[in-house]
């Protein structure tokens, strides 16, 4: 008997996903059944692994395949396996809802992508999503679902026709495992709908998508007849693909194309890789490995709880996926299996952190993927630019946590800099440019390029050809205050400290300097009066050519940006008051020099100090504590000039 029939609504933005996912992506639609085909192969997987971990599990693992069932006339297509299956529960929070975070935000580019006709940014972003379930609807008009998980009796129906709403139903019998129906639309050429009831199309499909598959792909065939008895031909099963673990063979015997299906295979990704990295380890320690770097970066790579992207395997055995201890965190974006000869096949994730043969394995990925990377740079610039500006802001996080390639790291980096308005520099190639009698390298942090070319703290160093980094991603902010120098040369950040760019100045010039300080204190003294609750002290800049004030702090001083974002996660810090620093040349600073510091009574200057202070935190970029009393001093100002 079967359950009650539940009909429930996708959510209006799992609707529009839906749409644009059926309609706007692909105009090879063949790939559909690459998708169902690695989701079948993914539950045999985690079949065989429960069945190791579990042996009262109560399930069949005799003959683990997938199934491919065809009925031209009712024109049905199955994809059917024995593996793992799901619960209700299960279907409800994988199958029934598209997404669980960041639909709004994935709509928009998609539309944004379709918009401006780019295939290219439609499939890259469908495949940075994961939703291959639902390129089933490109083929059907309807998808039946019917799946019972591993030693559980109760099975489940799914279905829908792709619109607004879909059906559960609970199943008192079901076979073990998951299949999929796919009631298929009419054949149109012309939309690249063919007919995927004829097994010639199918076989060609799994062997150019799903060869590698490590479980038999099966159809039954109908042979011709014979002879004038046997009218309707011989029925037998034939297997589909060739089940060779791509990873064990000889790279010369290995294709491109083998590469990128297999790629889209273990990363459900749409677009091809960007890297492919083939590697292997022989003598006492062995394992095989190919790993893949993305073209693009998905969507969680910087969400909490994200996934990993490299599967274990232990003598081609599936041990899991998501293997957080093959790679450390800041290459979470890597894809591939790494397959194993000498560990447990009961291996725990706990068990792997402490695992010497693992901690072996870690080391070797990472140098690996990170020489690959600076062999990338060196013969393909183009590419590289691709790679950084996809995963340089993750990378970077290894600088904080991954001291042993600390400096192999910082090599690989790049970063903008007023050197050039639109091509980013290494560090190396910036000292190499570094101007006579230079002895740091400077950089400025902050929210965005634009806020940072047009800060006040940049003029000085502007004005003197000195080139400057700027660093505007949240990262930046952490490791430049853990990394104190590049190749010997110290780091320097023009928004904190004293700034000294005329090392080189004769006495007189000294003496000068020394004289206009002295005439300058008694108007630096009053406005460290006025401004006491909000500044530490008021001095003179050597940084400002045509501002009249900046905002610096200290040399060990926290940034603005870094304590926004302390704030920001819910860390409370005590209030770190910075330097408010006046440029001696701009006529408003002298002016106030000559008509206010030499009256102690005269109530204005308390009002200019705020303005200016004021005026200094906005040029930066920064949030005044009181925009509105900032507004009524300013125009209180302006009326008594006019």
């Amino acid at each position: 008997m079967s359950g009650k029939v539940e009909t429930h609504e996708f959510q209006a933005e799992s609707r529009q996903l839906l749409q644009l996912v059926v309609h706007s992506i692909y105009s090879n639609k063949d790939v559909f059944l690459r998708e169902l085909i690695s989701n079948a192969s993914d539950a045999l997987d985690k079949l065989r692994l429960e069945s190791l971990r579990d042996g009262d599990l109560d399930a069949d693992t005799a003959d683990p395949h997938i199934t491919l069932e065809t009925d031209p006339e009712a024109r049905t297509l199955t994809v059917r396996d024995n593996g793992i299956g799901m619960s209700r529960e299960e279907v409800k929070g994988l199958i029934g809802t598209i997404a669980k975070s960041g639909t709004a935000e994935f709509v928009r580019k998609l539309k944004e992508a379709n918009a401006n006709k780019d295939a290219a940014a439609s499939a890259d972003l469908i495949g940075s999503f994961g939703v291959g379930f639902y390129s089933s609807f490109m083929v059907a008009d309807r998808v039946t679902l019917v799946t019972r998980r591993a030693g559980e009796r109760e099975g489940t129906r799914w279905e829908s026709t792709g619109e607004g709403t879909y059906e559960l139903e609970a199943l008192d019998e079901a076979p073990q495992g998951t299949s999929v129906t796919l009631h298929l639309k009419p054949t149109d050429t012309e939309d690249h709908l063919y007919d995927y009831t004829d097994v010639h199309r199918l076989r060609q499909i799994v062997r150019k998508h799903s060869d590698f598959i490590p479980w038999p792909v099966r159809t039954t065939v109908e042979r011709p007849a014979t002879d004038g008895e046997n009218t309707s031909g011989e029925r037998t099963v034939e297997t589909l693909n060739s089940m060779k673990a791509l990873w064990a063979r000889p790279q010369s015997e290995i294709s491109e194309d083998e590469y990128k299906e297999f790629y889209k295979h273990v990363s459900h990704d749409w677009s091809d890789p960007l890297e492919t990295i083939h590697t292997r380890a022989e003598g006492t320690f062995e394992y095989q490995a190919v790993l893949f770097v993305p073209s693009h970066a998905p969507l969680d790579l910087y969400q909490q709880g994200g996934r990993r992207g490299v599967h274990l395997y232990v003598r081609r055995v599936f041990i899991m996926d998501d293997c957080t201890s093959l790679l450390p965190n800041y290459l979470r974006f890597v894809k591939g299996v790494v397959d194993a000869q000498d560990l447990s096949l009961n291996v725990s994730r706990e068990a792997l952190q402490q695992d010497r043969q693992i901690q072996l394995m870690h080391r070797r990925l990472v140098k690996k993927i990170l020489s690959t990377v600076a062999a990338l740079r060196e013969k393909d610039n183009e590419r590289y630019r691709t790679f950084w500006r996809e995963f340089g802001p993750a990378v970077k996080e290894g600088l904080l946590s991954d001291t042993d390639n600390r400096e192999t790291l910082l090599d690989l980096a790049s970063f903008p800099s007023t050197h050039h308005p639109e091509e980013q520099t290494s560090l190396r190639d910036y000292v190499s440019r570094m101007k006579d009698g230079q002895e740091h390298v400077y950089y400025l942090t902050g929210e965005s390029r634009a806020r940072l070319e047009n800060s006040p703290h940049i003029e000085a160093f502007r004005a003197k050809g000195y080139e400057v980094l700027l660093l505007t991603d949240p990262v930046d902010e952490v490791w430049v205050d853990q990394i104190r120098e590049f190749d010997g040369t110290p780091l320097q950040s023009i928004a904190k400290g004293q700034v000294d760019l005329d090392g080189g100045a004769e006495d007189k010039e000294r003496t000068e300097d020394k004289q206009r300080a002295e005439e300058f204190e008694p108007l630096l003294a009053r406005l460290r009066g006025a401004l006491s609750e909000d500044v530490k002290d008021v001095r003179l800049s050597s940084r400002l050519t045509t501002s009249p004030a900046c905002v610096v702090g200290d040399a060990h001083d926290i940034t603005p940006n870094l304590e926004k974002m302390y704030r920001a996660m819910g860390q409370e810090l005590p209030r770190v008051k910075r330097i408010l620093e006046l440029n001696p040349d701009h006529p408003l600073v002298t002016r106030l020099k000559d008509g206010h510091a030499a009256d102690d009574t005269d109530p204005a200057l308390g009002e200019i100090a705020e303005l200016l202070y004021g005026m200094a935190l906005l040029a930066e970029g920064g949030e005044l504590a009181d925009p509105t009393r900032f507004t009524r001093l300013l125009a209180d100002r302006l009326a008594a000039a006019l």
